[in-house]
């Protein structure tokens, strides 16, 4: 299996490392089944954001089973020439699987391959990725999506689960676990878990969905269904849920549960409240729901999240109640 890491000028040299060491530590437990190749739109040397300059391969006319599309600063990501879109194009429409890697996702978008697609980038950078390509279904709160065959991650770290995912696939859990322990990073983060602190630190572009999120985070404690959100967005209730998620790329919903969450989460670990008083002062409806938002958005529940926070491997707290 030939996996090609393609990289631009200024990419996150994490973007290439972090999957590259995964692949290439699968391959050598496995006998090796995996055989690997850095590429980039014309060959040669490519230098990193830092200033690290690898060597890599000319991407024309090499033939891939896996083709992994690293990212880097937006503006370039975004700003690709023509003709690097159009190679790029050219080389997903055979491989196996496709993926991209943080901001790798806008040049993806680019070729087209994410029209009416599932995907993410990193949580900082998929609003911009939603208003540019209105055709890709941005997910912004994903660690990494799959769509048929096509993957894409969130940034940085991100790649490693996706590399682990994505080794699992082709040669079972076991091989993944195996990458895992030796990278010493969790096997594996699930796809579905939430990309951390991403609505606690977001800065929408317009002033309306801005101050509306700040309405929110002043008053989690309260019921903020869609109507009193719009309110306070001075929008219809149409045309703020439009406008949200095209700022934010998720819905008000979604949005004010993982506000919640995000509150919710310093004081369950670094406090001994009860978790039944702390899911009432953050606006959950009662500990159940918090614990399924903690599932949703940080892959545990809470008891989990305090346990670790503590140093503890016991069983589940029993103070949920």
């Amino acid at each position: 299996m030939h996996i090609g890491f393609f990289v631009f000028p200024d990419f996150e040299l994490l973007d290439l490392s972090g999957p590259l060491a995964a692949f290439g530590l699968a391959g050598r437990l496995a006998g090796e089944p995996y055989r690997l190749s850095v590429v980039s739109a014309h060959g040669g040397l490519v230098r990193d954001l830092n200033g690290a300059t690898i060597v890599t391969e000319a991407l024309e006319d090499r033939r891939f089973d896996t083709l992994l599309i690293a990212g880097g600063p937006a503006e370039r990501a975004c700003g690709a020439d023509e003709a690097t879109v159009a190679l790029l194009r050219t080389a997903t429409e055979e491989p196996r699987r496709v993926a991209s890697i943080c901001t790798g996702a806008f040049l993806l978008a680019a070729t087209g391959m994410l029209d009416n697609r599932y995907a993410t980038t990193h949580w900082r950078h998929a609003p911009r990725l939603h208003l540019l390509y209105p055709k890709v279904r941005v997910e912004a709160d994903r660690i990494f999506v799959k769509d048929e065959h096509v993957w894409t991650s969130a940034g940085i770290t991100a790649g490693i689960d996706l590399a682990l995912a994505l080794i699992e696939e082709d040669l079972g859990i076991d091989a993944a676990r195996s990458v895992a322990r030796d990278l010493v990073v969790y096997h594996r983060r699930h796809g579905g878990q939430s990309q951390y602190s991403t609505l606690i630190e977001l800065d929408p572009p317009s002033d309306r969905i801005r101050k509306t999120l700040d309405f929110a985070r002043s008053h989690l404690h309260e019921r903020l269904n869609i109507e009193r959100l719009a309110e306070a967005a001075h929008l219809s209730p149409r045309q703020f849920s439009r406008a949200f998620h095209a700022e934010t790329g998720q819905t008000p919903a979604k949005a004010v549960e993982r506000l919640r969450a995000e509150t919710a989460r310093p004081r369950v670990e670094e406090s001994a409240e009860n978790l039944a008083v702390i899911a009432r002062a953050v606006g959950f409806a009662d500990p159940e729901r918090m614990r399924q938002a903690f599932i949703r958005c940080f892959g545990q529940p809470p008891q989990a999240l305090r346990r670790a926070a503590r140093g503890h491997t016991d069983q589940d707290d029993t103070e949920t109640s």
